[in-house]
């Protein structure tokens, strides 16, 4: 309808059936958004960041409470915290959704949400697989299923055991909402998709486009296009590994670290390892700070990476970064200009501890060990790394390298940082002088 007449149509509507369509949520959804047709025991929503799945989870289950006084539902999260501030409480969250007359009473104490109609929904962490072992429900809504921890198989495990307790009513259904990552559990739904048992609905950050902030779309296409954290974060997009490389995308999943994880206490040794360009105008320098942790496992903690930057530029950046982290060393490729590397870095900062290294082998023949470390569980990354990260997945076996830009700049200052740190002699532990 032309807005005049969409505008006369509404005014006929009674003021309570006006108040109801503001809820009508099959009248505001696009098509993606509802549940697709067929006998699917478990409908995945794998989109992009800003799709809109929070949303179509929240509907989906209000609608559930609304019809079935005898629903029973789970509400599982990477953690308690996540479906409370997302699922539940969020702007996107049942709550939110949720109109007045038809709204949820909420016991966060007691972990369940109740419908006037007797609906019940009750909240649940990933990272407790055990508590989903006994319980039985008639629905389920799983969000973010990719970021759940993998530690263990636990996001495994915390499926599992809830798919065995969805035995109540005829039938019993899960929704599943995420942003791609090459991770076990998605890779298992992906592959029942041909079974007809899993319905997978794929999309896009910019298929919600008129409901995101110009500036904020405009913001992460000049951040992030044309990258590969472009293409799954927002693209929805699981990427392939590469055969052959010595990083997979699925292995660092594994070596990241979750965000509720236990502090580790201080680290033993921080050191910045840096990759210095060969030019003003070439490749990036690799800045990568990284720690020796008191377990004797190491983790990744910063990319403070920098593009096309003058030699004091770099330099400033390495000092910052050092500054930053309280690194006990930095540890300089010294190939590309020698001992002006160590004069640079040193002009930015005097007393900057800086260790000149040499490379005698090539860059993928110095990474190979560096990747076992990763292979054997001994190294975690702090966050997300995007752009160093996909430079590590592009190094492959036999010394090629099939990444993004021409050089693995910042895979070489981080595989430099952990040789350092882990490879190297035998550090001595941090003495505290009281």
């Amino acid at each position: 309808m032309e807005e005049d007449e969409r505008q006369k149509e509404l005014a006929r509507l009674a003021p309570h059936e006006r108040a109801e369509l503001r809820h009508h949520w099959t009248l505001w959804a696009r098509r993606d958004q509802l549940p697709p047709p067929g006998d699917w025991s478990a409908w995945l929503i794998c989109a992009g960041r800003g799709f809109g799945k929070t949303r179509a989870g929240a509907e989906w289950v209000r609608e559930i409470a609304k019809r079935d006084p005898r629903a029973r539902i789970a509400l599982v999260g990477a953690s308690l915290a996540e479906v409370r501030a997302v699922m539940v409480e969020g702007e996107s969250g049942i709550l939110a959704c949720s109109p007045p007359h038809r709204c949820p009473a909420y016991e966060p104490s007691l972990r369940r949400l109740t419908w006037p109609n007797g609906a019940l929904a009750t909240l649940y962490s990933a990272g407790e697989p055990e508590s989903l072992r006994g319980p039985q429900h008639s629905h389920a809504w799983c969000d973010e299923i990719a970021k759940w921890d993998m530690a263990g198989e636990r996001a495994t495990r915390a499926w599992d055991n809830l798919a065995l307790g969805l035995r109540l009513g005829e039938s019993p259904r899960a929704l599943a909402t995420t942003t791609p990552r090459p991770v076990p559990l998605l890779l298992r739904l992906l592959a029942a998709e041909d079974t007809g048992e899993v319905a997978v609905t794929r999309g896009t950050t910019f298929d919600n486009r008129p409901n995101l902030p110009g500036r904020f779309v405009a913001a992460i296409e000049r951040q992030f296009g044309g990258t590969s954290f472009a293409r799954q974060e927002l693209g929805g997009e699981l990427l392939a590994e590469v055969e052959g490389a010595l990083w997979s995308r699925a292995l660092l999943e594994v070596c990241r670290l979750a965000q509720d994880a236990a502090p580790p206490g201080d680290p033993v040794r921080v050191v910045v390892g840096v990759d210095p360009p060969a030019g003003t105008r070439g490749d990036a320098c690799g800045i990568v700070v990284a720690a020796l942790m008191p377990c004797g496992g190491a983790r990744v903690l910063a990319d403070a990476s920098i593009e096309r930057a003058s030699p004091e530029s770099w330099a400033r950046a390495v000092a910052e970064a050092a500054r930053a982290w309280q690194a006990d060393r930095v540890v300089a490729e010294a190939n590309q200009g020698g001992a002006m590397v160590a004069s640079v870095l040193r002009a930015a900062r005097r007393d900057l501890p800086v260790r000149l290294v040499h490379a005698r082998r090539g860059k993928v023949a110095r990474a190979e060990p560096v990747a076992a470390l990763y292979e054997a569980g001994r190294v975690r990354h702090a966050a997300l790394f995007p752009a160093l990260e996909d430079q590590l997945c592009g190094l492959m076996s036999g010394g090629r390298y099939h990444g993004p830009g021409r050089s693995p700049d910042r895979a070489d200052a981080l595989v430099w940082a952990l040789t350092e740190l882990m490879l190297g002699p035998a550090p001595r532990p941090r003495i505290s002088v009281i």
